[in-house]
């Protein structure tokens, strides 16, 4: 029997919120508007690239330019893993899943070169059976046909999988899809988003632990 962990990106696996953030205010500057600390830049993750950048304009007053998006993508991408750094105990947790034999793939609303491209500058890349992002499929989180199109390429099956991450698309898609959400209670959302998980966890290794019992259970 072979078990999936399917893994939400920013905000569970990867504390991106310094090159998010960086990116963003370089192109807030360009435009002649205020920057924004990274504590209110998360919480403009997790519905992708246009989302962010429509959020952080509205919060300026503005609607964003045509160029706004193309131009927030390609500075992110160039500076990706500039200082972002999985969080602690992220690596680790992985290695030792990966080592069981669980399949581990990340499902993001982040565009796929993005998220390949952090992922492997950060060395988890070798790790993951999948990586499905948020450009990967006809639909994104939280619609579960994202979470299922991931996990069909990673090659796992619905009974034998859980989802872990940081937002209410996470625990709104794995509600979809039939899987339990184990919500990563150190990433960026809001406390009241883990409505609906299955399970809250304080630490990659807690998250770890509950995936095991709740799979060795089912």
């Amino acid at each position: 029997m072979t078990w999936t962990l399917l893994l939400d990106l920013d905000g569970t696996l990867v504390d991106t919120l310094p090159d998010l953030t960086a990116s963003l205010n370089r192109v807030m500057a360009t435009r002649g508007l205020a920057a924004f600390p990274a504590a209110e830049v998360a919480g403009f993750v997790g519905d992708g690239v246009a989302r962010l950048v429509q959020l952080a304009f509205h919060a300026r007053g503005r609607e964003p330019d045509a160029e706004a998006v193309a131009a927030y993508s390609a500075d992110y991408t160039a500076h990706a893993t500039a200082g972002s750094r999985p969080f602690p105990g992220v690596p680790e947790v992985l290695r030792s899943l990966h080592d069981e034999g669980w399949k581990l793939a990340v499902c993001t609303n982040k565009p796929e070169a993005a998220a390949r491209l952090l992922l492997a500058g950060l060395g988890l890349a070798p790790m993951l059976a999948a990586v499905g992002g948020g450009d990967s499929f006809p639909t994104r989180k939280p619609d579960p046909a994202h979470l299922l199109g991931t996990l069909h390429a990673a090659g796992g099956s619905a009974e034998h999988a859980v989802m872990a991450g940081d937002h209410a698309n996470d625990v709104l898609a794995a509600a979809g899809a039939g899987l339990p959400c184990i919500f990563a209670a150190w990433g960026y959302g809001r406390p009241e988003m883990a409505q609906g998980a299955a399970a809250v966890a304080d630490s990659p290794e807690e998250m770890a632990a509950i995936a095991r019992r709740m799979l060795a259970g089912a």
